[in-house]
C-alpha cells in the first residue's frame, strides 16, 4: 500500500515543481512515511522547505489535549510561523487571507480515523475553502481509513443548526471514506473542484483495517493511540456528552466507560442482554487521572471488541448511555460546558454529535434502549 506522501516522494517532477514554489504544509504527528519520517523532514530530505506551517486541533506536535486551544508559534526545526487552526475562538479555525497571502500551494497530509466528529477532516475543508478565496491550490496527500472503507453507521444530520465542528457537513456518523474522498465530494458540490488534487492511496483493501496494512498506525491524537482506541470511537464519542467519563485520563480511551455511582456488573449484564453483538462489555472500575472524575474510583466497563464485522460501535454506545441513565437517572447528566465552541444554550453537545435532537430527547425522557437508537441507526436492535 502506498499513501499520498510515498507518492510524492517517488515523484521527482512533482517534487521540482513543489520546490520552485512558495508551499505551506498542514500536518500532524501521524504525517509520516512507511519508515516513521514525518513529512516535514521527508520533504526537507528531498529540498522542499515549506514557507508557513499549519497545525490542526491539539498542535503541529499533536500533545494539546481535546478542546484545548493552541498558539502559534515558531517550529524549532526549521523556523517557520507555524499557526494554529484550532485556536481561541471558532474564527481561528480557518486561515486568514493575510495567511495564505502568497502562497502558491498547500499541502494537507492528515490520518482521519472513520468519524465524522474527529475534527481533522473540517480543518482540511475550512483550510480548502480558504484556499480557493486566496487563488491558493491545495493538495491532499490522502491516507486510509483505518477502520475500513465500507462499513457505515448512523444517518446524516436533520437539521442544519446542528453543523458544527464535529459535523460541518452531512455524513453519516461513521462514514467510510477517507480524507481525500470527503474534500473531493465537498470540493465538487462547492464548485471547488479547480483548487483541489488529491493524491490517492494505491493499494487499500477497502475492507482491511489498520492492523493489516503493511505500515504502522501512528496515533494521530492524545486520545487516539490505538487501533482498538479507532474501532470503537465512533459510539464512545457519543459519552463526551454526558456525565460519564469516557476513559480520557486513562490508558484505554473511550474503549473505558464510567462514573463513581455507577454498578459496572449490572450495565454489563443489562447490555449483553440488549442483544448487540461483537462485543463483551466487562465490568470494571478505573481512576481517570484528569477531566472528569479525576482522582475518583468510577465504576463501569470497558468495550471489548470480539468481531469488527459484527460490532456496531453507535448501536452500542447510545444502548450503553441509555442503561446508565436508567440505572441513576438522578445522576445521570448531559454536558453543561461548552463542546466545541459551541454553548449548551445554542445546541446540546449530544444534538451535535448526533446530528438530531430525537436522540437527546428519547434519551433524557426515559425511552427503550430501542428507541434511541432507532433515532440515529437505520439498522434496528435485534429482536
Amino acid at each position: 500500500m502506498r499513501v499520498g506522501l510515498d507518492a510524492v516522494l517517488d515523484d521527482p517532477k512533482r517534487l521540482a515543481a513543489w520546490r520552485s514554489t512558495r508551499l505551506g504544509l498542514l500536518v500532524h504527528p501521524a504525517s509520516v512515511t512507511r519508515s516513521l519520517v514525518h513529512a516535514l523532514d521527508a520533504l526537507a530530505e528531498v529540498d522542499v522547505r515549506p514557507r508557513i506551517l499549519f497545525g490542526p486541533e491539539h498542535g503541529l506536535g499533536g500533545g494539546a489535549q481535546d478542546m484545548a486551544s493552541v498558539d502559534d508559534v515558531l517550529d524549532a526545526r526549521t523556523g517557520a510561523r507555524v499557526i494554529s487552526l484550532y485556536g481561541r475562538g471558532p474564527e481561528r479555525l480557518s486561515p486568514r487571507p493575510e495567511e495564505l497571502d502568497g502562497l502558491g500551494l498547500l499541502v494537507i497530509d492528515l490520518q482521519d480515523v472513520g468519524a465524522r466528529y474527529y475534527t481533522f477532516v473540517w480543518t482540511a475543508l475550512l483550510a480548502l475553502r480558504a484556499c480557493a478565496m486566496a487563488g491558493v491550490r491545495v493538495v491532499v496527500l490522502d491516507r486510509p481509513n483505518p477502520i475500513d472503507g465500507v462499513t457505515r453507521e448512523g444517518r446524516v444530520h436533520e437539521e442544519l443548526r446542528l453543523r458544527s465542528f464535529v459535523g460541518l457537513e452531512p455524513l453519516p456518523i461513521r462514514h467510510a471514506m477517507t480524507l481525500g474522498e470527503i474534500l473531493a465530494l465537498r470540493a465538487r458540490v462547492e464548485g471547488l473542484s479547480d483548487a483541489l488534487e488529491v493524491v490517492p492511496v494505491e493499494g487499500w483493501d477497502r475492507e482491511r483495517y489498520a492492523d493489516a496494512w503493511d505500515r504502522p498506525l501512528v496515533m494521530p491524537s492524545p486520545n487516539m493511540p490505538t487501533l482498538d482506541t479507532a474501532v470503537v470511537y465512533p459510539g464512545g464519542c457519543l459519552v463526551e456528552a454526558t456525565n460519564l467519563s469516557e476513559g480520557r485520563g486513562t490508558t484505554r480511551p473511550f474503549e473505558l466507560c464510567g462514573a463513581p455511582w455507577l454498578d459496572g456488573r449490572a450495565l454489563a449484564a443489562a447490555l449483553h442482554r440488549t442483544g448487540l453483538s461483537g462485543m463483551r462489555a466487562r465490568p470494571t472500575s478505573f481512576e481517570p487521572t484528569f477531566q472528569k472524575h479525576a482522582r475518583q474510583l468510577c465504576g463501569g466497563v470497558q468495550i471489548h471488541v470480539t468481531d469488527r464485522r459484527a460490532f456496531r460501535p453507535v448501536a452500542t454506545y447510545l444502548a450503553l448511555l441509555t442503561l446508565a441513565r436508567a440505572q441513576a437517572p438522578e445522576r445521570f447528566a448531559l454536558r453543561t460546558e461548552p463542546y466545541e465552541y459551541v454553548e449548551p444554550a445554542e445546541a446540546e453537545a449530544l444534538d451535535l454529535l448526533c446530528g438530531t435532537t430525537r436522540t437527546r430527547e428519547a434519551l433524557m425522557a426515559g425511552a427503550s434502549v430501542r428507541e434511541v437508537v432507532a433515532t440515529v441507526c437505520e439498522e434496528p436492535l435485534p429482536k
